[in-house]
């Protein structure tokens, strides 16, 4: 919350903390506060700035958690977000928004978001389609699947790209990350996605952990090893489509934050997850705020910032510990 109000109190006009905190709660429900100050002020802080802040906690929140997931599915300490293809294919729907250019708005969220988000899930439907065996879901297969699926969209993402003409800055802009455009619609469909896919995540929290030791003694001890799977792969794809297809392309978060909060409490997914989505949120929002007021009125993509913080800072903790956390 700390974090939410400096964010909406610092930009390109400097609003007081005191006036930030008396404006949003005023907006509270049975909550009455005399307006001592510009409507203008409140415009910025209300309309502008706190979407904003709200999309970047959200996406930062999901991506953590996604990354977290895919770790503990994949049991691999390289998992992140992006390794059933929903990246790529976000990326390739994004860019072929861009080349339509088709000036729709999508029922208000736009088409280019809209394209993402259906680009992300498809990609990852067709992955999880590949990847099945049979009734079982092997990890490696989908692994394997996601991998080359996600070399054939870039490649397809990256021609596209190149023959865009006048649309390649946009695009490559898209591609790095970043909020430059919040609406509240956008915060209004991305919350429930977030909300309910996180909560369903961190109710697996104990079968994550049991999962670690190895499938079949998972089973053993009465778990449900496939519908556990397909339920955490479901919620962490959706979450991750609901992060990238308005903040684009957003490195580094999925992977360094549920290292960092394993670091820094233990290797327990019960508590690993809420963790972790308050972390991710914490640490989106904060590179946010330095992205849009670092070379103001420039903004800096949030990619950029997010893997230029984000690595010192992982390392130093791994300095610190110098112990095995996986």
């Amino acid at each position: 919350m700390l974090a939410v109000m400096l964010a909406v109190s610092i930009g390109s006009t400097e609003i007081p903390f005191s006036t930030t905190a008396k404006i949003l709660v005023s907006k509270l429900p049975f909550v009455s506060i005399s307006q001592t100050w510009p409507g203008p002020v409140e415009t910025a802080i209300i309309d502008i700035r706190l979407p904003r802040v709200l999309l970047a906690a959200l996406a930062g929140a999901a991506l953590s958690v996604a990354g977290a997931t895919y770790q503990g599915l994949f049991r691999n300490p390289l998992a992140d977000p992006y390794l059933l293809g929903v990246a790529q294919g976000a990326g390739l729907g994004a860019v072929v928004g861009f080349v339509l250019n088709l000036g729709w708005s999508g029922w208000g969220l736009g088409l280019i978001p809209m394209l993402a988000f259906m680009g992300g899930l498809g990609a990852a439907f067709f992955v999880y389609y590949l990847g099945r065996v049979g009734r079982t879901l092997p990890m490696t297969t989908l692994l394997l699947a996601g991998v080359a699926l996600g070399a054939f969209l870039s490649a397809i993402t990256a021609y596209l790209a190149l023959t865009s003409g006048d649309s390649l800055h946009g695009i490559y802009s898209w591609l790095l990350g970043g909020f430059s455009s919040p609406k509240w619609i956008q915060v209004e469909v991305m919350l429930p996605l977030v909300t309910l896919g996180v909560f369903a995540i961190w109710l697996y929290g104990q079968h994550l952990n049991v999962m670690q030791l190895d499938e079949e003694q998972a089973q053993q001890l009465g778990i449900n090893v496939e519908r556990t799977k397909r339920i955490l792969l479901l919620a962490a794809t959706l979450i991750t489509a609901a992060a990238v297809c308005f903040g684009g392309i957003i490195g580094f978060v999925g992977i360094i934050i549920p290292h960092a909060v394993r670091l820094v409490w233990g290797p327990d997914y019960r508590f690993l997850l809420p963790l972790c989505t308050a972390a991710g949120a914490i640490f989106l929002v904060l590179a946010d705020l330095l992205a849009r007021t670092a070379l103001s009125p420039q903004e800096i993509p949030l990619g950029i910032i997010t893997a230029f913080f984000g690595a010192p800072f992982f390392l130093y903790l791994l300095r610190q510990r110098r112990r095995a956390v996986f």
